[in-house]
């Protein structure tokens, strides 16, 4: 039987590649989103994975969809935390809405994810927790303080949860992305995208399925000694 992978934002983008990459390899894959029916739909019928709705940042409704999950499919025995939103001001600019919003989604919206699945984990002895965090979690960002924030609080997660769950069998891995080629970052106005591209020594951006092939090797029984670390996958543009 092929173990089970819950791709958080699973869907579109990043999730997207991540999905069909861990399902390539053999993993049962289900992929939530938060709002897109029409993209899931699409999703669905292109690759065949299942895409489940609800709102990471409720505990409840990732509890009950996690349910779900395992009662279609099976237990969960890796879980990718890749939801994510974005609601960037200055700081001085910035609204008590945008910060909540964005601390319940990328920080709280991993616990609230890999919490109901980690008994289980301890439980089989075996599981797999990958958070995709970001560079500007390492480094921050003008107009990030709260995405920089949880993006950094996740690499705490992931060091945490590391050091509880090795003794069963766990690991907890983050892979922090550089700037992808994904519809956010290609929307972007075209010398605000120019001036990235300049700060990236490989001269590009990267491409999603570069991400899922970090979020892959990290799910693999291959990497089952490395835990509470980072990959940086940013075409050198920062070392921690």
């Amino acid at each position: 039987m092929s173990r089970i992978a819950l791709v958080t934002g699973g869907s579109r983008g990043i999730g997207a590649s991540i999905s069909k990459k861990l399902k390539q390899d053999g993993f049962t894959v289900a992929a939530t989103y938060a709002g897109n029916d029409e993209a899931a739909s699409s999703f669905t019928a292109e690759t065949g994975i299942k895409t489940y709705k609800w709102d990471v940042a409720s505990y409840e409704e990732s509890k009950s969809g996690i349910e779900k999950v395992e009662a279609e499919l099976g237990a969960i025995d890796v879980v990718v935390a890749n939801a994510g939103i974005l609601r960037d001001a200055p700081f001085h600019r910035m609204t008590p809405d945008q910060w909540n919003e964005v601390i319940a989604t990328n920080l709280t919206g991993v616990f609230n994810t890999v919490h109901p699945v980690w008994p289980g984990m301890r439980e089989r002895k075996f599981g797999r927790v990958i958070v995709i965090s970001s560079i500007n979690g390492q480094k921050g960002q003008f107009g990030q303080v709260n995405y920089a924030a949880t993006k950094a609080g996740d690499l705490g997660i992931v060091k945490s949860l590391a050091q509880e769950g090795a003794r069963n069998g766990i690991t907890a891995n983050a892979v922090c992305p550089g700037y992808i080629a994904t519809e956010m970052v290609a929307s972007m106005p075209e010398k605000a995208l120019e001036a990235v591209i300049g700060q990236i020594p490989a001269g590009r951006l990267g491409e999603p399925d570069e991400i899922a092939r970090c979020v892959a090797f990290l799910a693999s029984d291959d990497a089952g000694f490395i835990n509470g670390s980072t990959i940086s996958a940013n075409g050198a543009q920062f070392f921690v």
